[in-house]
């Protein structure tokens, strides 16, 4: 048994090498299917957050939405509770096991991991930085380029100083959160800070933001929604990095353990461990999430028990349920009924990032000027809905393409800048043996 485990796994670390031994990409009969369908999974609920952001002004974020129906209260009620902060942090951690299955890949060759993962974040960077400026200001990619430089620097650690440092990086912002709020608190008791805030609205400066933004991107020209969304950015990308950097960075380094631990490779060995990881995510994660959706409010001055619980939601209920979703999703993979019906999801996953940017292309068209011009007009409960038409959307398309091709158009682009060398795409046509 040992020796066709290790068979197995030496069969499963091979690569495609050009004829000077590099390391290229993985082919398609070397991927883990478990992952590709996480992935898939992960982008419909990346749709049904962004969804929201890509209907309205980055500023909203610190002044609330105007959508106050019971269907679009639901609506945001459920997305809040449940998708809000727990997809983005399912793709980093998908990101760092990524980066382990790379380092595995490299070693197998005898090759070094750093140069070839510098090119790959360095391409990652550049489209992110493209996504950005040319479509959308809630674009990830940069922050994830910049944070896998952080990534390489752990890359000799052992699973154990991979979770301590995870747990550090999750438990620090709680701490900080924690005690800015408590010192708010006291100081807004005092007389002192009551006078200076007399008459004052904290929130106005965000709402003028916001109606500045609604305007541009609802009736402006595509050019000058561009040069808005600079301005824009110097405010998104810090966010991006500051705020949901430690969670991505944390969620990183736990994948980067997972694909140490070769979790994926033998999930059946390590059912116990999905099964627990289910349990606890579930126990930590939906009491935080819900508290933290019933108990939400944007407002920037409201430094209270409801702020507490959003810090502790965002980097301990949020990810606790991540893991809920990434151990009941590789525990129903492993039944072959529920395989064979997540497959086509898997296919949105083997091409996440034309995906993903895909999104950013069809509902821009469908809400800036330059398109439909529908920005600010769309609800949370119809956000929902298109969220889902879009997705139905996605999932035959992805299928198809990859009929014919090996990688997405994106992720072929990205394989080109990574290994600086044009990459073959098309499938190579089946050929049916003669008969006499």
């Amino acid at each position: 048994m040992a020796v066709a485990w290790r068979l197995r796994k030496e069969r499963s670390n091979m690569t495609i090498t050009d004829t000077a031994g590099q390391v290229g990409p993985v082919a398609a009969e070397e991927r883990i299917e478990t992952l590709d369908i996480l992935r898939g999974f992960a982008l419909f609920g990346i749709l049904l957050v962004n969804m929201a952001f890509f209907n309205t002004a980055f500023f909203t974020l610190f002044t609330g939405t105007p959508w106050t129906s019971l269907p679009d209260r639901l609506a945001s009620g459920f997305i809040r509770a449940f998708a809000e902060g727990k997809f983005y942090t399912i793709f980093s951690f998908l990101f760092g096991l990524g980066f382990a299955l790379i380092m595995q890949r490299s070693a197998a060759r005898d090759r070094p991991v750093v140069p070839l993962y510098v090119r790959r974040l360095l391409a990652l960077l550049l489209i992110g930085i493209a996504h950005a400026v040319l479509l959308w200001y809630g674009d990830i990619l940069v922050t994830y380029a910049l944070l896998g430089f952080v990534l390489l620097l752990f890359r000799n650690c052992r699973p154990r100083t991979l979770l301590i440092w995870a747990a550090v990086l999750l438990l620090l912002p709680v701490l900080v959160g924690s005690a800015f709020i408590a010192l708010f608190t006291a100081l807004q008791n005092t007389p002192a800070f009551q006078e200076g805030m007399a008459g004052s609205d904290p929130t106005a400066l965000y709402r003028e933001l916001a109606a500045t933004a609604t305007a541009i991107y609802s009736e402006g020209s595509y050019g000058e929604i561009v040069q808005h969304r600079l301005g824009e950015l110097l405010w998104v990308l810090p966010f991006g990095l500051f705020v949901q950097g430690w969670g991505v960075l944390a969620m990183f380094l736990l994948g980067l353990y997972a694909g140490k631990r070769e979790l994926f490779r033998d999930v059946e060995a390590h059912r116990p461990l999905f099964r627990r990881l289910l349990i606890w995510g579930l126990v930590i994660g939906l009491p935080l999430n819900l508290l933290s959706a019933v108990l939400y409010n944007p407002q920037m001055q409201s430094f209270s028990a409801a702020s507490l619980v959003g810090v502790v939601n965002t980097y301990i209920g949020a990810p606790a349920l991540s893991f809920a979703y990434i151990a009941a999703v590789t525990l129903l993979v492993q039944r072959d009924v529920w395989r064979r019906r997540l497959a086509p999801i898997g296919s949105v996953g083997r091409m996440a990032l034309t995906n993903y940017l895909l999104q950013s292309l069809i509902c821009t068209t469908l809400f800036y000027g330059y398109g439909l011009g529908l920005f600010g007009q769309v609800g949370p409960a119809v956000g929902l809905v298109l969220s889902v038409v879009i997705y139905a959307i996605q999932v035959p398309w992805s299928v198809w393409w990859l009929q014919r091709f090996q990688y997405g158009p994106m992720e072929w682009l990205w394989r080109v800048l990574t290994y600086g060398r044009r990459q073959p795409i098309r499938r190579a046509p089946r050929t049916t043996a003669a008969t006499t």
